[in-house]
C-alpha cells in the first residue's frame, strides 16, 4: 500500500451525497496559502458492465481505452465535478478513470506527473485499497447506511464519518489541519495516557524506556498531541512529567490501581470523549484511535472498547465518555477495581479495529520491539 500523508481523500456512503461539495469546501478553506492538486476518480468494475452509478450511464466507462486513462480538467465553466474543484481553487485538477484491478497502476502514473510529495484532495472510495492517506473522510447520510459496496469495502479505514445532507456537514472545517504537507485532523476529544503504574513485570518504569533516541511515552505523547484537544498524564509523580508539557493528573485515593487514575482523569478532562491509552503501546495508529472515537460519537456508548479476540478486549486503548464515571465511581466505593466490573454496569460497544495492539510489558518484549523498530528505519 502507498502512504500519501499529503493526499486528503474522500469517499462516499452513496451517490449525491456532497463528496465533491466538501472536498470543494476543504479547498477553499486550505488553497489560499496552500497548493493543492485536485484528483477525482472512476473507477470502473468491467467495461461492459453496469455503470457504477447505476443505470444504462453515459458511457464514459465503456469508451476507455486500455486499463486507465488520465485527464486534466482546464475548462472552469463546464459544470462538471473536476471543473468545480478548479473553481474553489484547486491549482490543478485530474481525472482518472480506471479499471479497479489497474488502480494501482493508474495512481503511480500520476504520481509521476504531479510527485508523491505534492499536497492533494481526492475523491475515492476504491483507491483506500491501495493508498493509505493522511486523512481519509467518508461522507454519509448517517453512520450506519452504506449503499455503495465500494464504500462498504473501505468504511473500516475512515477517519471520520461525515454525516452529510449534500451540502452542509457536522464536522467543523476548523478541526482539520494542513501542517509540513501533511493533513491532520484535531478530535474534540481528550487523550488519557496511563503512566501510573508499577511495572512489576518490567522490572522498570516503562513510560521512560527508550526508543531510538525518545521515551516511549515521548513519543506516545508526540502521536497523540496532533490529533487531541487535550492530553492528560494519569500519574501521582507531577514532577516526572513535567517535561512533557502537559498536565499530569493524580489519583485522588492513591494505591487503587488504574481504574482510580481513569476515574481522577475523567474528572479533570474538558471534554465528552476521551482516548485511554496505556504508556507500554509505543506504536499507536491514529486511523485505529478515530475508528473508535467515531463510533463513540456516532452512537450512545458510555464506552468504546477494540475486541481482540476470543473473547478479549482491550480497555486500555478504549474511549470512555463522561458518562462512564458513574460506574466507575460505584465499582470503586464498593471495593472494586477491575476495569471489567465496569462493563457490567455500562453501554459497551466492542469493535474490531482489524490489528493487534503491541503492549511492551516484559524485558524481552521491549527488546524486540525496538530491534524491529530499528530494522525498519
Amino acid at each position: 500500500m502507498i502512504k500519501l500523508d499529503g493526499m486528503l481523500m474522500i469517499g462516499s456512503a452513496e451517490t449525491q451525497i456532497g463528496k465533491t461539495e466538501l472536498a470543494c469546501a476543504l479547498l477553499r478553506k486550505f488553497s489560499k496559502k496552500n497548493n493543492i492538486i485536485g484528483i477525482k476518480v472512476t473507477t470502473i468494475k468491467d467495461k461492459d458492465g453496469q455503470c457504477p452509478r447505476g443505470g444504462e450511464g453515459c458511457g464514459v466507462c465503456s469508451s476507455l481505452e486500455g486499463n486507465f486513462c488520465i485527464t486534466e480538467e482546464f475548462n472552469k465553466s463546464s459544470g462538471k465535478d473536476t471543473s468545480r474543484l478548479l473553481v474553489a481553487g484547486a491549482s490543478r485538477v485530474f481525472w482518472i478513470r480506471v479499471l479497479k484491478e489497474h488502480l494501482s497502476e493508474a495512481i503511480t502514473a500520476l504520481l509521476d506527473v504531479i510527485g508523491s510529495e505534492t499536497v492533494s484532495i481526492c475523491e475515492s472510495n476504491s483507491l483506500r485499497q491501495v493508498i493509505e492517506p493522511g486523512l481519509f473522510l467518508m461522507a454519509s447520510k448517517n453512520d450506519s447506511d452504506f449503499r455503495k459496496s465500494s464504500a462498504r469495502d473501505v468504511r473500516k479505514y475512515a477517519d471520520r464519518i461525515v454525516v452529510s445532507d449534500g451540502s452542509s456537514f457536522d464536522l467543523a472545517l476548523g478541526r482539520i489541519k494542513l501542517a509540513d504537507e501533511k493533513w491532520k485532523l484535531l478530535e474534540k476529544a481528550t487523550a488519557i495516557i496511563m503512566a501510573g503504574g508499577s511495572s512489576r513485570r518490567m522490572g522498570t518504569d516503562k513510560s521512560m524506556l527508550p526508543i531510538e533516541g525518545k521515551l516511549i511515552i515521548e513519543l506516545i505523547c508526540e502521536r497523540l498531541s496532533s490529533c487531541f484537544e487535550q492530553i492528560l498524564i494519569s500519574a501521582d509523580n507531577k514532577d516526572k512529567f513535567e517535561f512533557l508539557g502537559f498536565e499530569v493528573v493524580p489519583d485522588k485515593i492513591p494505591g487503587q490501581g488504574p481504574l482510580m487514575g481513569i476515574a481522577s482523569a475523567l474528572e479533570a478532562s474538558s471534554n465528552e470523549y476521551n482516548f485511554v491509552v496505556a504508556c507500554d503501546i509505543p506504536h499507536i495508529e491514529l486511523r485505529h484511535v478515530r475508528r473508535i472515537i467515531s463510533e463513540a460519537v456516532n452512537g450512545e456508548p458510555d464506552i468504546v472498547v477494540p475486541a481482540t479476540g476470543k473473547g478479549k478486549y482491550e480497555p486500555l486503548f478504549a474511549v470512555y465518555r463522561k458518562s462512564a464515571l458513574r460506574a466507575i465511581s460505584k465499582v470503586l466505593s464498593s471495593g472494586g477495581r477491575k476495569i471489567s466490573d465496569v462493563f457490567a454496569l455500562c453501554n459497551i460497544k466492542k469493535v474490531d479495529i482489524g490489528a493487534s495492539l503491541i503492549n511492551l510489558n516484559t524485558t524481552a518484549e521491549y527488546e524486540e520491539f525496538r530491534k524491529n523498530h530499528q530494522n525498519q528505519t
